[in-house]
């Protein structure tokens, strides 16, 4: 018997061309609350039919919060896990974490391209007073009204997130639409 292969065949035809199983992408957004993360993610899984995995929404959904980390520690570990898979299976990911450390973009990025998939950093940088500005906005609405983030929080993040630079940048794959 041969071996499985994620190419369905239907009436002799191919239902995902090779085209677009050599393209799939493990797309990463990269930035602080509020920088529009989750807007972005959204709208390149739908530009580029790619799952949408968002660590905060699996958190609220299951009845935890943001503030949880050791549950969020956990979601993540599982997302990362289910988007290898995904990846695995030629389809895009688009993993909505934050990622604000070096150490952690390397290491998906080396996991994507052992998988034989292109990377994709997607670095949103928008000023603290900005953020702060969107994040106040947030924090009046559910679910953030009940667990607010405070302006001490985010300047606390701002100091420990390792910014990705251009020698960083250098090592992801360009986007797609950008060739």
């Amino acid at each position: 018997m041969g071996g499985w292969s994620p190419v369905r065949r239907h009436r002799g035809e191919d239902l995902l061309d090779s085209q677009a199983m050599s393209e799939n992408r493990l797309l990463l957004t990269c930035g602080l609350p509020g920088a529009g993360k989750t807007t972005l993610a959204t709208r390149l899984a739908a530009e580029r039919r790619a799952v949408r995995l968002t660590k905060d929404e699996w958190q609220w959904a299951l009845g935890s919060t943001p503030w949880d980390r050791t549950t969020g520690e956990k979601i993540e570990q599982q997302l990362w896990r289910l988007a290898q898979e995904i990846l695995s299976l030629g389809l895009s990911v688009v993993l909505d974490f934050g990622l604000w450390g070096r150490a952690e973009r390397d290491e998906m990025r080396t996991v994507a391209r052992s998988l034989g998939v292109g990377v994709e950093l997607h670095y949103l940088e928008v000023p603290v007073e900005e953020l702060w500005r969107r994040i106040e906005v947030r924090n009046s609405a559910p679910p953030w009204k009940g667990e607010p983030i405070t302006r001490a929080d985010l300047d606390d993040w701002a100091a420990k997130f390792q910014t990705p630079d251009a020698s960083e940048l250098a090592l992801f794959d360009a986007p797609l639409d950008a060739r």
